[in-house]
């Protein structure tokens, strides 16, 4: 592991060191090693991870603790769930570049294909939860919408936001459109504009409204940003609307936009800020209990983005909302 050595070059108390041995115990176990490497752009519940590596419950959160205690995973509570994600700060600054280059390392070596199949499936489980709840309540959506955040209230900064991010304007995509409010500003600013949901009830709905405005520009696709890779779908930007905290893969979402951007593109990101209103998981089908600025901003440089602009929204009820800019540079000609 040769690039380990990227410690500060001031000398450590013989005493400061015992954070450092617990850092390399933590992450000298190849089970551990593992479990680093798959919570690299997710966060997993402990019975997740026990299916994914097929142990027993405690057994795992002896792992889990150890690698807490070590400062490289940090837990979330998402309603009765605790979820771990990697700690991606190490809370002594002195091991952060120790850290940084041992997530390096991890993250270019190979996942064993037999944990990669057991993490697709957990995640196609998470996805077709989420597209059963959206099929259910499609005539319902705007109104679960409104319990958290209402486009009447937020809307007009997006539409702002999107006028001082952009600056090719000849198509567009837009991920999870709901019913279409944005996608009225989206066809008239851009020359093409992609709708894409796997959703089918929720894509109807967004037709039909789409029809009774007379909106003329827009292809609706059933499908995800799977799909659009497939068919080589490149747009000059990409919407994310109130999507991620609905979506068992954020990064790999975020991932996918990035390829899916044209040089010079802009990724547009609009969702909610950490909380904790865990009611929104039932009512409103929430994966996720929104998302830490850092979080958002880590998954779009991890997917080769630079970050723009940000705006943020305090709402009546508690929750603030994040519009967030990502910009796919130009390729260097030197």
């Amino acid at each position: 592991m040769n690039n380990l050595s990227l410690l500060d070059n001031q000398p450590r108390a013989a005493t400061d060191t015992s954070a450092i041995t617990a850092l390399c115990k933590a992450a000298g176990d190849p089970l551990r090693m593992q479990v680093l490497k798959v919570l690299q752009q997710n966060a997993y519940g402990v019975l997740e991870l026990c299916q994914v590596f097929d142990i027993r419950q405690s057994a795992m959160s002896h792992h889990l603790k150890i690698l807490a205690n070590a400062g490289l995973v940090a837990t979330r509570r998402e309603g009765t769930t605790i979820f771990y994600r990697r700690n991606e700060s190490h809370p002594d600054t002195d091991l952060q570049s120790l850290q940084h280059a041992l997530f390096q390392t991890i993250d270019d070596a190979a996942l064993d294909p037999a944990l990669r199949t057991r993490l697709e499936s957990i995640n196609r489980e998470r996805s077709a939860a989420s597209v059963a709840f959206f099929n259910q309540n499609a005539a319902r959506f705007e109104e679960n919408q409104d319990l958290i955040a209402s486009w009447a209230d937020y809307g007009d900064s997006v539409e702002s936001f999107l006028e001082s991010s952009i600056a090719n304007r000849n198509s567009a995509l837009e991920v999870g459109p709901g019913y279409g409010q944005f996608l009225t500003k989206l066809s008239s600013t851009f020359a093409h504009v992609t709708a894409l949901d796997n959703s089918a009830e929720m894509l109807e709905q967004c037709r039909g409204r789409a029809t009774r405005q007379g909106l003329q520009n827009i292809a609706f696709t059933l499908g995800d940003t799977g799909l659009a890779l497939q068919e080589q779908l490149r747009s000059d930007c990409v919407s994310l609307n109130m999507v991620l905290h609905h979506n068992p893969t954020p990064g790999d979402i975020i991932n996918d936009c990035a390829q899916l951007l044209t040089d010079g593109g802009v990724l547009l990101i609009t969702d909610l800020c950490a909380h904790d209103q865990d009611w929104v998981q039932q009512a409103c089908g929430d994966l996720w209990l929104g998302f830490e600025p850092q979080e958002l901003t880590r998954w779009a440089e991890s997917a080769g983005l630079t970050e723009g602009n940000s705006l943020y929204l305090a709402q009546r009820n508690g929750f603030r909302i994040q519009l967030r800019q990502f910009v796919k540079r130009l390729p260097n000609k030197n």
